[in-house]
């Protein structure tokens, strides 16, 4: 099988870690509860990582409160561990197979703790980034090495890629930048 370099397919892959990060802090509400702030939340069930939302409803009855409703009864402490170890700073209460969760008040500690998890959330959309950026450049290596690209359309596609994860980088930034703007402002 022969490849081929397509630099506008690694800008979609770039592009698609920019919306995962926009997506992830999207969850990051700052002073309502939303159900989005539990969707980046993994539970180990039935032997695998499963996402919250396939084994739970997730409702907000309250605008400081959420309410995650388990299917399985069995599943009920996996839940509960999984929303106490996401460094989101959420404590739920458990009550038979419902866990209520109240969002706490956003002092400085808190905001400062959300800022945290918005940077781990843009740190992993520029390592996402990074990977297409190698995946990128081991193909045109594989090109040069077989033979099917000259080494000066090799410089000059390397050099497009890299722009390419600068400039998606640059977003990134751009979009922590506003979500840490929004969390921080009193």
């Amino acid at each position: 099988m022969s490849q081929t370099f397509d630099l506008p397919d690694l800008k979609r892959r770039m592009q698609g870690a920019l919306a995962t990060l926009k997506h992830e802090l999207g969850g990051l509400r700052t002073g309502r509860a939303s159900a989005s702030l539990l969707e980046p939340i993994h539970v180990e069930a039935y032997g695998q990582s499963t996402p919250l939302n396939q084994v739970a409803t997730i409702s907000v009855p309250e605008p400081r409160l959420l309410s995650v409703q388990v299917w399985d009864k069995g599943l009920v402490s996996a839940v509960d561990k999984a929303i106490r170890d996401s460094n989101l700073g959420l404590t739920p209460t458990v009550e038979g197979q419902t866990l209520r969760i109240r969002t706490p008040e956003l002092n400085e500690q808190r905001r400062k703790e959300l800022v945290k998890v918005a940077h781990k959330y843009a740190e992993d959309a520029r390592v996402s980034v990074r990977h297409v950026r190698r995946d990128g450049l081991d193909v045109l290596k594989k090109l040069l090495k077989d033979h099917a690209i000259p080494e000066d359309d090799e410089k000059r596609h390397e050099s497009e890629v890299q722009k390419a994860t600068d400039e998606a980088v640059r977003e990134i930034d751009a979009v922590l930048a506003q979500k840490e703007k929004e969390i921080l402002q009193v």
